[in-house]
């Protein structure tokens, strides 16, 4: 493996299991890290784990692991994954919400499994950020606090938050995130080792499979738009696709005109286009905060682009759900 040398490496991720989390979700979250430092012969992530005291924290099946240090400890973290099950609304722990305020202040990227993204919501950490929870928490998350941008997805990148279902969707994540970082070859390698060669979308179930919906097979493509799906709010450029697709962006854009029709940029304007629309017929939100939640740099550029697109005015697509 090529190690990109543009990432300060080892990547630190902090790993905080509440008790009763589940083992399956925990394990498909640290896993991959783990395999990636074997595969790559290098120590490509450290994981730390916390807890608020030395004693081993407890799985719902009994499965303890003992804290590597203590919350609040001073320790350079890159992500911090709180991984909870059980019923993750009965935890308050003001240490806990005060560390995980004052880790987000330093600019460490929070995340959050199965039940994890809840402590994370009830911390008020997810204000203005999209996300997904285990299908079992949702419908009482979404009661509990109605301007959540809570979507049914198997995960979630929104800038600085990443929340993932659980259970078999932490594999999905870690490809995703292994890929950012170290390219699609080494992240499909790492899956393979688990035998988990069929790496789903973000959005998972609640739509058809990627190769399906995108309308290609072709392995670049596929990559380029799984990374578009997780850079909705920060949209990427045309080098940033091309690289974490592992191809130039000059091949890049002639895969998407010869098998889409349509240019790389234009493809991923589109998307977010939809996910705009989407906003819009379902939620609440401002169009300003949707046009800033869609990676648009104002509400005119958004307004004009989305017009273009739809033959519709934002504003005339609210008042039609009315």
């Amino acid at each position: 493996m090529e190690v990109n040398r543009g990432i300060s490496w080892p990547v630190t991720v902090g790993v905080l299991p509440i008790p009763g989390f589940a083992v399956m979700s925990y394990a498909s979250t640290v896993e991959p890290l783990r395999a990636s430092n074997i595969l790559s012969g290098h120590e490509l992530f450290r994981t730390v784990h916390f807890g608020l005291s030395k004693e081993p924290i407890l799985s719902s099946g009994g499965f303890g692991i003992t804290p590597d240090a203590l919350i609040g400890e001073d320790r350079k973290l890159d992500y911090l994954f709180v991984v909870a099950g059980g019923d993750p609304f009965v935890f308050d722990d003001r240490r806990v919400t005060n560390w995980l305020a004052r880790l987000s202040r330093s600019g460490v990227r929070l995340g959050g499994v199965s039940g994890g993204p809840v402590v994370l919501a009830n911390a008020g950490l997810m204000g203005g950020r999209r996300m997904t929870v285990h299908w079992e928490h949702a419908s009482a998350l979404a009661e509990m606090a109605p301007d959540l941008l809570l979507e049914r997805s198997l995960y979630v990148v929104d800038r600085d938050r990443v929340t993932c279902a659980g259970g078999m969707a932490p594999m999905d994540m870690m490809h995703a995130l292994i890929s950012e970082l170290h390219g699609a070859a080494f992240a499909r390698e790492v899956s393979d080792w688990f035998m988990h060669t069929d790496i789903r979308p973000p959005v998972g179930p609640q739509r058809g499979g990627i190769i399906a919906r995108v309308g290609s097979a072709d392995p670049a493509i596929i990559e380029a738009v799984r990374a578009m799906e997780d850079h909705v709010a920060d949209p990427l450029s045309l080098e940033q696709l091309s690289g974490m697709a592992g191809v130039s962006a000059r091949q890049l854009n002639r895969l998407f005109h010869d098998k889409l029709g349509q240019s790389t940029m234009r493809y991923y304007s589109h998307l977010r286009l939809e996910k705009a629309h989407n906003y819009i017929r379902n939620s609440t939100l401002s169009l300003t905060e949707i046009a800033l939640l869609t990676g648009f740099s104002s509400l005119s550029h958004f307004s004009r682009q989305f017009s273009e697109f739809f033959e519709k005015t934002p504003t005339e697509v609210r008042r039609d759900r009315q």
